[in-house]
């Protein structure tokens, strides 16, 4: 069986603001719930109903993009009324909540399989979006730039659009491979990962928020999330995915060293007009065993991240 391909793209969004910008300490928040407003208003056709009783939810943008109703002959997911979302913003790092004039702010954005033809649809929202101000007293900002982002180690990417012409520049996608292992087992040498985990991760095992993570945990939380993303936003078929086997050589790999956190913090849900608990775990964890079969699926949820709020830049983990 070939090898498994996801296209994907990655950028980074450079604003300025034009106002203090007074933001809470994890912006995911921020961001996330001021652009699926934007959003809402820039392309709902009907917008005083939810997508779920809509007669064009399945030919809506924002539909595909925040509810995402699986088909009606879908294979998978029958009892779930959207699949994951085909976006991830990653805030800037740090705590740090006032910003002046004159300072830049950088944040991060990746799309997968169909989403990535909706990339003019989110930049131009985000620059309505500073119009309309973000944060407490909602502070004005400019959207500067859009750049491909590139691996820390690299220099910036490419400039594919810019506030001073206003146009866009076409973006090839990049694409993460997944071994055909994914369908027979495979070995390696025995040696050790660590994982940092930068932003809080709310990983569910046994239906419960877990901070004793163990490996086949997150091995099944990731395969999940791309099996789910691969059929539902690039078109793919994950039923030959040996999904019991990779679980169960993935038991085989031991903790080494555990020093994870948990990190409280609340959202704000203007839709359900509460305040929301998000908390999860931070910092890292090493793993020892024979990890080569699995890192593939590592490297994919370094880009995609993982557990629940992903959209918010929840789950987002560095391979150390």
């Amino acid at each position: 069986m070939p090898d498994i391909k996801f296209p994907f793209t990655r950028f980074e969004f450079y604003i300025r603001p034009e106002e203090p910008l007074i933001l809470p300490s994890y912006k995911g928040s921020t961001l996330r719930g001021g652009f699926g407003n934007a959003f809402r208003r820039i392309v709902c056709a009907v917008r005083s109903k939810e997508c779920g009783g809509c007669i064009l939810k399945d030919r809506c943008i924002y539909s595909y993009v925040f509810e995402t109703p699986p088909p009606p002959d879908t294979r998978i997911m029958r009892k779930y009324t959207s699949a994951p979302h085909p976006f991830i913003i990653e805030p800037p790092a740090g705590t740090r909540r006032s910003y002046g004039p004159e300072e830049e702010l950088i944040f991060g954005l990746t799309l997968v399989g169909r989403a990535i033809d909706y990339l003019p649809y989110f930049i131009y929202t985000f620059d309505e979006l500073g119009r309309t101000g973000i944060g407490k007293g909602r502070g004005k900002y400019r959207l500067q730039s859009v750049k491909t982002a590139l691996p820390p180690a690299q220099p910036h990417g490419e400039e594919i659009y810019s506030s001073g012409t206003g146009t866009m520049k076409p973006v090839a996608p990049s694409h993460i491979t997944l071994a055909s292992s994914l369908t027979r087992g495979r070995t390696g040498g025995s040696k050790l990962l660590t994982l940092n985990f930068l932003t809080p991760a709310r990983i569910i095992y046994n239906r419960h928020l877990i901070l004793e993570l163990e490996f086949h945990i997150l091995v099944r939380n990731l395969l999940r999330r791309l099996s789910l993303l691969y059929y539902f936003h690039c078109g793919g078929d994950p039923s030959a995915w040996d999904f019991r086997g990779i679980i169960e050589q993935a038991k085989g790999v031991k903790v080494r060293d555990r020093n994870l956190r948990w990190h409280d913090w609340q959202r704000y849900s203007s839709r359900q007009e509460t305040r929301m608990n998000m908390g999860g775990f931070t910092g890292d964890i090493t793993f020892e065993g024979d990890i080569e079969p699995f890192m593939d699926i590592i490297r994919a949820g370094e880009i995609l991240h993982a557990g629940k709020g992903t959209a918010f830049g929840l789950g987002r983990f560095s391979i150390a």
